[in-house]
């Protein structure tokens, strides 16, 4: 059957102009589908189509739907001079916004909003070289980075195809004026879904779908778009909700899912710098790396270079710059400014770039143009983020991804060789939504209340009809309104009191002040304590810096940001003021909690290379052992030959190499005679950092004592006095299944982890405010805020 012939002529001729090779495997079973009404999940590898098997069919609707004169509701295309007689002559346009797309990224909203526009406009063309009245289409985007006047515009005459985000898909739904707009959608489109399914944000999506549903005259049929995505059962479940309704009779999703796998052919390497790797990169190996990126650099059109912190980002951009010329490279991360990322992106896209140095801010399907090779410094700490950002390169139909790996210590080179086997493998980082955050129900319950009252039965059953809150307790729910409806006393009164609430009839409605809170503190993503910076003298924003760092700045510092070295004229409240210091040497701002721990699958591909290796070590040799990582892994000869030689001097050391089902203690004293226990398991920086906490808190119940404990993916160090003596062999006693949560509990309430993520949760409940009276909430308030509520 002709995939295309469902479609209307001027549609499909452009189709087969712009695409001879015809429609890809995900179109051809993804159209049917979404042409039939039914939800539908597309996971294919990336460049295979993916966005316009979403989009052709909503593109189509909407292009027969301006063409059929004798519908409503329709209103007539504007156009310049007197009023014709014949008015039916201009083609007709729906009179709402039909198509919503949901991107996770701001950078890949403002990507497929500009590459909308274009097949809009030919399609539109070949309309009227066909004979057919083409209506006009508009598309818009709506993100944190639209400028007011646009979002007015949009009100006045909404877009038919919108573009935006999860944060401002909530404000839409919040504010009064832009919930008309949404009221006619007829399909929802959530690209990169997994991105969103791993955290709080899919589980506040997730509600922002159910309100979407409960505003529309009829339920917008969804769509979900991903490349890495595992389970895909999960994934599908977040996407078309709970309940009988949106349940097969087996239970699994109502959702018809295109999966054509996420493995693709793939070009990987990894290189190692001149001088052997060692446990910590020296500036001497990183010029070579760098020297190594150049060469490569100048063999390709577009280089797109990956670090895992914006600190590395700008480091690595200056120092390359350094290279290859300030014109061809430039950083790009979220602390950078609107202004400068979009012209970033611009250059990028336009081929105008030699290398782009960047963060997980250019990681999902975003067309970044010419892209032939990706370098990824370091390890990405996980699979599918791997697969991700190797996928920005040969990002077109029958493109082959490019990607080098480039690790700067030994057990970079561990994880990197056990990446490479994994991606081999086929393996995938696994999803694991959060459960029924209420932190997050909360926010959402005070911005529905605040659009519209609400019964709070209906209430509750539209909550539970959102994946995440299939399980939400009624009672929980009841909490959370009494919660709302009386507030919370604190020393300083009494705070987040957002609803009233009618006992008798079960009716919620807002406070004065509700929808303000709700629009202007809303949100999943963490509250950061940023310092924004400021160039004067025309008060242009260049991006934001840690607020520690700005505070232990001074006037005259020179520091580095988008690439720019910047000379600090004053430090104010909340704002670092600039001028251009002309190119002058530079020092690399810090922000804080940066680095990503390593997947669980990963980790698990690291532990079962240690154990392939141990074996071998101890029955065929380093030599066998090195061959055999080498055609695993595919590694050149010399890195598995200092990847086993590693881990060799690792077993002789400790008498085995430890694995996940294998931990091993090691005690030995520093040179001030203090005792250093280390426990490695190499199980990833979540599991570590839990096990070293519980540990550090039994420590201290039996020595009564405070000591300092730090972990990584590999291990955890607790370091002890010289004065405390026990055996070793008692240590992993200290912890068992029975106990070991009533100890982490305890150990987590006295962390500065748990200060930081209680402030985040306040904050997600619209209990601490990020942003008050029209201002931010200076940082040092909300802490202290955050502390009364503990009290």
């Amino acid at each position: 059957m002709d995939a295309l012939a469902a479609f209307h002529p001027a549609v499909r001729t452009w189709f087969e102009r712009r695409f001879a090779a015809g429609p890809t495997e995900p179109q051809r079973f993804g159209w049917p589908a979404i042409a039939e009404g039914r939800d539908t999940l597309i996971a294919a590898p990336t460049g295979t189509g993916k966005t316009l098997s979403a989009f052709l069919v909503c593109i189509d609707r909407l292009f027969r739907a301006g063409q059929a004169l004798s519908e409503e509701p329709f209103r007539l295309t504007p156009s310049p001079g007197p009023r014709r007689r014949r008015q039916h002559a201009a083609p007709r346009e729906p009179a709402c916004t039909q198509v919503v797309y949901v991107s996770p990224l701001k950078a890949l909203a403002a990507d497929i909003h500009h590459n909308l526009e274009e097949p809009l406009a030919e399609i539109r063309e070949v309309a009227s070289e066909l004979g057919y009245a083409a209506p006009e289409l508009r598309v818009a985007l709506r993100t944190g980075d639209t400028p007011a006047s646009a979002r007015a515009a949009m009100l006045r005459r909404p877009p038919h195809l919108l573009v935006t985000t999860p944060e401002s898909l909530y404000l839409l739904l919040t504010a009064e004026k832009s919930r008309a707009m949404l009221r006619g959608v007829r399909t929802l489109i959530v690209d990169e879904i997994h991105a969103l399914a791993r955290d709080k944000r899919g589980s506040h999506l997730a509600l922002s779908l159910e309100r979407l549903d409960e505003l529309c005259e009829q339920r917008p049929v969804r769509i979900g778009l991903s490349a890495t995505q595992r389970p895909v059962e999960t994934v599908a479940r977040l996407l078309v909700g709970a309940g009988p309704d949106r349940s097969e009779a087996d239970g699994s999703p109502r959702c018809t899912v295109v999966d054509v796998g996420h493995r693709r052919e793939l070009d990987l390497c990894l290189e190692l710098p001149e001088s052997e790797l060692e446990a910590v990169a020296s500036g001497e190996q990183l010029a070579e790396v760098l020297d190594r990126i150049a060469e490569r650099v100048r063999e390709h059109r577009t280089t797109l270079i990956f670090v895992n912190t914006r600190r590395l980002a700008e480091r690595l951009a200056h120092m390359l710059a350094d290279r290859l010329g300030e014109e061809g490279v430039a950083a790009h991360h979220g602390s950078l400014s609107r202004e400068r990322r979009l012209r970033v992106e611009a250059q990028l896209r336009a081929g105008e770039l030699r290398a782009l140095v960047a963060t997980a801010s250019l990681e999902l399907g975003i067309d970044v143009g010419p892209v032939e090779l990706v370098c990824q410094i370091g390890s990405p700490r996980g699979l599918s983020t791997f697969i991700q950002r190797v996928g920005r390169s040969g990002h077109h139909l029958g493109g082959i991804p490019k990607g080098v790996l480039f690790p700067l210590t030994r057990d970079e080179l561990v994880e990197c060789a056990a990446l490479l086997h994994g991606v081999r493998a086929g393996e995938l980082d696994a999803l694991t939504p959060p459960r029924a955050p209420l932190d997050i129900l909360a926010q959402q319950i005070v911005a529905s209340c605040a659009a519209e009252s609400c019964s709070e039965d209906e209430l509750f059953a539209w909550v539970r009809r959102a994946a995440p809150f299939a399980e939400v307790a009624r009672a929980d729910f009841d909490e959370i309104v009494e919660m709302l409806s009386e507030g919370i006393t604190t020393g300083r009164g009494r705070r987040g009191a957002y609803l009233h609430r009618d006992r008798v009839h079960g009716l919620l409605r807002a406070r004065r002040g509700a929808r303000i809170a709700a629009v202007t503190c809303g949100g999943a993503i963490p509250e950061t304590a940023d310092y924004r910076v400021v160039a004067d003298p025309d008060d242009t924003f260049v991006g934001t810096v840690d607020e520690d760092w700005a505070i232990e700045s001074m006037a005259g510092d020179i520091f580095l940001l988008g690439s720019t070295s910047w000379k600090i004229r004053r430090v104010e409240s909340g704002v670092v003021r600039v001028v251009d210091a002309g190119g002058a040497p530079p020092t690399v701002p810090f922000w804080m909690g940066e680095a990503p721990a390593r997947s669980e699958e990963l980790s698990r591909e690291v532990s079962d290379l240690r154990e392939r290796v141990n074996v071998d070590l101890g029955s065929v040799g380093a030599v066998a052992a090195a061959a055999r990582v080498a055609g695993e892994c595919g590694l050149s000869e010399r890195a598995a030959r200092e990847l086993v030689t590693y881990l060799d001097v690792s077993r002789t050391a400790l008498g085995t190499l430890p694995t996940r089902e294998r931990v091993v203690f090691e005690r030995f004293f520093d040179e001030a005679g203090g005792m250093q226990l280390v426990v490695h398991s190499p199980a990833g920086g979540r599991l570590n950092r839990a096990l070293g906490l519980a540990l550090r808190k039994r420590f201290c119940r039996r020595f009564d004592f405070e000591l300092q404990a730090a972990a990584n993916d590999d291990a955890v160090v607790l370091s002890l006095g010289p004065q405390h003596s026990f055996p070793l062999q008692e240590v992993p006693g200290y912890l068992n299944s029975n106990s070991v949560e009533e100890v982490l509990s305890q150990a987590l309430l006295a962390s500065p982890m748990f200060t930081a993520r209680w402030r985040w949760n306040l904050n997600r409940a619209l209990v601490v405010l990020r942003n008050y009276g029209g201002k931010r909430n200076p940082p040092a308030i909300q802490r202290m805020q955050a502390d009364d509520m503990m009290a």
